[in-house]
């Protein structure tokens, strides 16, 4: 019996990830990119695996969660890392890259690949009856986006990303913060930071003059449309509205004694319990446009945050993505379908090398289950194992976009002392040595 071709469809990170490990596995693909015919305003050349807004790829170092990530996929032979080693460029700790030779690196090693046939034009929907890899970003084409409407329910899929910061949970000073729910109603799930007035002047100061980041055009007309939805609206527009707005919104103390006084506070910023692990905590309500490094600056201004590590950042943008927990196995495949697989940032992945990881490992299982073999589902001792079960399973709120990070990775067995570096590195070694043991079995 032949093997059956797969097609994949958008040449992005994650869809060359995904050809290319794919073929790695002796299945033929075929690669469906509408450029050089047709571009979304993000892009600017015809070239695959463009980077369109940073040369960066994060730090290398493997006590830092992404460059974990990617110590584990040049382990396992990623094309994304080979390119990336390929093309780059000093910059001290962190990888960062020659974009223009990193995006040819990708579409040479692709293009002149036997076992891929690259078909020009745009794919309005996954090829019937075929074996198909779903990878077209979060600018995805009109009748993409129509195809992922249908297939999963216009409740299901999302076309702006506006999502609050998490931060680590061993990072909040609980002496300050104290655990509660609103006027004592169910669990006391919450963690809350009381603020003084005189706390909340400093922070509402600070808030309102804080750097928001430069919207890409793409992201402007989407903006526009934000707005109307109060629910989304960035916490530094709403202070603008005046001072006591946010007191009456996401800052309300109400409900909210202080176990010392029994009295209210000034102000309240919740943070909700976002894993089963209580390893992540949201800042309820706090969507914002605010430049990282600010984010950083201006939330460590509230009590119990001066230490805060940032797992996730706060972002609000144009980003088509899934609801993948309702959609998705971790192995990337459709629940309803085991022939369609997707990748990159539509599933819920946020980042460079995190789209790739999500590619490869979609990749990985779509030649496996195409070849008639047991799917891979990697542990979540591992980034790209933890990145999946994210994916799969979400977390305790409404499913957002998540970068590569210590909180979502299965929690040791054991506390490590020397601290957060200390743990770190532990994580490291357990990941490294699990995806040591797949390369020895020589599984894919």
């Amino acid at each position: 019996m032949s093997t059956p071709t797969v097609h994949v469809i958008g040449a992005g990170l994650a869809g060359c990830e995904a050809t290319y490990q794919i073929t790695r596995q002796g299945v033929p693909v075929v690669l469906h990119e509408m450029k050089p015919q047709k571009k979304t305003p993000a892009h600017h050349t015809d070239l695959f695996a463009e980077l369109c807004c940073s040369n960066s790829l994060r730090s290398e170092m493997p006590e830092n969660a992404i460059g974990l990530l990617k110590a584990e996929m040049s382990v396992l032979g990623s094309l994304t890392m080979e390119a990336a080693l390929a093309s780059r460029v000093p910059a001290g700790s962190a990888l960062a890259v020659d974009r223009a030779k990193f995006s040819t690196y990708i579409t040479e090693k692709i293009r002149n690949n036997p076992l891929v046939t690259v078909v020009e034009g745009e794919c309005p929907a996954p090829i019937e009856g075929e074996w198909n890899l779903v990878s077209t970003g979060p600018l995805t084409s009109p009748s993409m986006a129509e195809f992922l409407r249908k297939f999963a329910g216009e409740e299901q899929l999302h076309f702006f990303d506006a999502a609050a910061p998490i931060v680590d949970a061993s990072s909040i000073d609980t002496e300050k913060a104290f655990f509660a729910s609103r006027y004592g109603k169910g669990e006391a799930s919450y963690l809350n930071c009381p603020m003084t007035k005189e706390e909340y002047n400093t922070f509402y100061e600070a808030l309102v003059s804080a750097e928001t980041a430069v919207l890409k055009d793409f992201d402007r007309d989407s903006q526009k449309e934000l707005t109307v939805f109060e629910g989304c609206m960035p916490v530094e527009v709403m202070a603008k509205r005046g001072y006591e707005t946010l007191l009456f919104g996401p800052l309300k103390p109400v409900g909210l004694p202080l176990p010392s006084t029994g009295k209210e506070a000034y102000a309240v910023l919740q943070l909700r319990q976002e894993n089963n692990e209580k390893t992540m905590y949201n800042l309820v309500g706090f969507q914002t446009h605010l430049t990282f490094p600010e984010q950083r600056r201006v939330f460590r201004l509230i009590p119990g945050l001066e230490k805060a590590e940032f797992l996730r950042y706060g972002v609000m943008h144009r980003n088509t993505f899934l609801n993948s927990p309702k959609l998705l196995t971790p192995t990337y495949r459709a629940r309803n379908d085991e022939k369609l697989y997707f990748a990159g940032q539509m599933t819920g992945v946020e980042g460079y090398i995190e789209s790739a990881g999500s590619g490869l490992v979609a990749g990985i299982n779509i030649a496996r289950k195409a070849s008639g073999k047991e799917e891979l589902v990697f542990s979540p001792v591992c980034e790209l194992g933890a990145m999946a079960r994210y994916v799969a399973f979400g977390a305790l709120g409404d499913f957002q976009p998540m970068n590569a990070n210590f909180g979502i990775i299965e929690p040791l067995e054991k506390k490590v002392k020397g601290g957060k570096q200390a743990r770190n590195r532990e994580y490291a070694r357990r990941s490294l040595a699990y995806i040591e043991s797949l390369k020895e079995q020589k599984l894919f």
